[in-house]
């Protein structure tokens, strides 16, 4: 048995398909884990979708876009153009596929490898147990029946500086912890995080680093939403997956039991 964890496959089902085959999955035996942002910007996201919902036990946590896909399937979000989600949205089983989906967590701690699976990153203001905690906290408002009052919170498009305060309520405390965890790239020591910043150089090093230059958990971290990292983040435990297979480059696979990296390139389109 092997577990193979997936970067950010964004529709790109073709290449997830040559994935699959480099590494001779097996269905009856191995396990495949998505480490968020499963749909959008590539050509099929229907067909990653139906996919990944239809394996036996699949690992994954979602990502910055599949929550957009959530509340633009909810209707919980006014549309902003600029997405390529349209075929989720008038497939037959476009609420089946969302209700799936809504059921995944953001975060999964693999104890068996002392690895923690999350879309973006995890703030320096976290321990392991508290940032489970406040995943599970967000994944429990997705999972209920007010879960549309939690999509409507989120305020997509904002690009501006996040804080986190232990007393934070409501919306503003659900809207960072999703944010720190889907969206996060630069921030402060204390947690402050930057939005806005999507390249793989800080504005302003002094105050705004990369979340892995202040990690200091022993956990393993695997991560995606950093196309622009290249896959190099440069810290021993922390592996960024998202090597931009949407925009030409590859699609990534780690295997948890042995540490080897499997990549395919990217189809060029016609």
């Amino acid at each position: 048995m092997a577990t193979y964890i997936i970067g950010d496959v964004q529709g790109c089902y073709t290449e997830l398909q040559h994935l699959l085959e480099k590494v001779e999955f097996n269905p009856i035996k191995d396990q495949l884990g998505f480490l968020g942002d499963l749909v959008n910007r590539g050509p099929d996201s229907l067909a990653v979708l139906r996919f990944i919902k239809n394996l036996s036990n699949p690992l994954v946590v979602l990502g910055n876009h599949d929550f957009y896909l959530l509340a633009l399937g909810y209707d919980a979000v006014e549309y902003h153009g600029g997405h390529t989600l349209d075929a989720i949205l008038q497939a037959p089983d476009k609420l089946e596929l969302l209700d799936w989906l809504r059921q995944q967590p953001l975060m999964i701690y693999l104890k068996a490898f002392d690895a923690v699976m999350v879309h973006a990153g995890i703030p320096p203001q976290w321990s392991l147990s508290v940032t489970l905690a406040h995943a599970e906290e967000v994944a429990q408002q997705l999972r209920g029946s007010n879960f549309l009052n939690c999509l409507r919170g989120l305020e997509f498009h904002r690009n501006q500086l996040e804080k986190w305060d232990d007393q934070l309520t409501g919306a503003q405390r659900t809207r960072y912890i999703v944010n720190a965890l889907t969206h996060l790239r630069f921030c402060t020591a204390e947690g402050t995080l930057d939005l806005s910043n999507k390249t793989a150089e800080s504005s302003n090093p002094t105050l705004f680093r990369p979340w892995y230059e202040w990690y200091s958990l022993p956990q393993r971290v695997l991560f995606g939403h950093w196309a622009a990292l290249e896959g190099q983040p440069g810290h021993p435990r922390c592996l960024a997956l998202d090597t931009g297979c949407v925009w030409g480059r590859e699609l990534t696979a780690y295997r948890l039991e042995d540490g080897i990296l499997f990549s395919v390139p990217a189809v060029k389109k016609k």
